[in-house]
């Protein structure tokens, strides 16, 4: 990854996919450009067209917060991209290692006793996931529900994104694998911008656009989101399809890392299929004892 080639290729891909006519400019005669020139978007932005050309070769180091928020109103960011175009900026001037709180520890992750006794009060799925999508703890419905990458990665810590483009049984626990797909590379690509140095991140990246065709395509198009909340489906080997709602929180105590519990509406087939898995790893835990 590299800071003015993300930036150049970001700001590039959002002006290629306004139309002049949701940026309200008149069109006559035939245009050779996608979307917008670079001329019209500086010219919303009041800033001069040379100097927006050297914005769009990744020059993003120095520029203020009102010049990024003119872009952003021009390129209409939504506030996933508007974020990352700041992460860009920040990484471009090195003020974003500053901001970061603080660096995670080298070492390997692993929940404290008493966040391993939340989790396990938690009577829905809940899982821990940092920004690399490692999946690095859950409570028992989580790790029955997740049963298929804890699987593929016995003995290791499963990554939602290597699973999603590296085995073929992600396109049987996603029904909707291309949804998961994007989903999971925009994570992974804001990421990107707010930690841009994790060498961790960047090997993943080098990994799997080494060995899938699919990521390489996704990670090029240059998409992020937020991934507050919203809904998912997935299918369990056991207990059929899980139609689920999800809350994602991120954790004060350790930053970068954040908590996502899941939740089916009452008295649905979700709910009985979860109320089936618990009871199913309830069971498969006693046979353990």
């Amino acid at each position: 990854m590299d800071d003015h080639a993300d930036a150049a290729q970001f700001l590039s891909s959002r002006r290629a996919r306004i139309s002049p006519e949701q940026a309200g400019i008149q069109v006559s005669g035939v245009r050779r450009v996608q979307g917008l020139r670079r001329g019209e978007v500086a010219t919303i932005a009041g800033v001069s067209p040379e100097y927006y050309a050297k914005l769009e070769r990744g020059a993003l180091a120095g520029v203020s917060a009102s010049v990024l928020d003119a872009l952003a109103r021009a390129l209409q960011l939504d506030d996933a991209e508007r974020a990352h175009l700041f992460h860009l900026a920040q990484a471009a001037d090195g003020t974003a290692a500053a901001m970061r709180p603080r660096r995670r520890p080298a070492k390997q992750w692993k929940p404290r006793p008493a966040l391993q006794w939340v989790l396990d009060s938690i009577t829905a799925p809940a899982i821990i996931r940092n920004g690399r999508m490692d999946l690095l703890a859950a409570n028992h419905l989580g790790q029955a529900m997740h049963a298929a990458l804890y699987d593929a990665y016995p003995g290791e810590t499963p990554n939602f994104v290597r699973y999603t483009f590296l085995h073929d049984d992600s396109h049987g626990f996603y029904p909707n694998w291309d949804v998961a797909a994007d989903t999971a590379v925009a994570i992974l690509r804001t990421e990107a911008g707010r930690d841009p140095h994790d060498k961790a991140l960047q090997d993943l990246v080098g990994e799997l656009s080494t060995r899938s065709a699919d990521f390489r395509q996704r990670w090029g198009r240059q998409d992020v989101r937020l991934h507050g909340a919203g809904s998912k489906l997935f299918h369990h080997t056991v207990v059929g399809d899980l139609d689920l709602a999800y809350e994602s929180v991120d954790m004060l105590s350790d930053p970068g890392l954040s908590m996502t519990i899941y939740a089916a509406e009452p008295g649905s087939p979700t709910a009985h299929a979860l109320e089936l898995l618990a009871s199913w790893t309830a069971a498969s835990a006693t046979r353990t004892d």
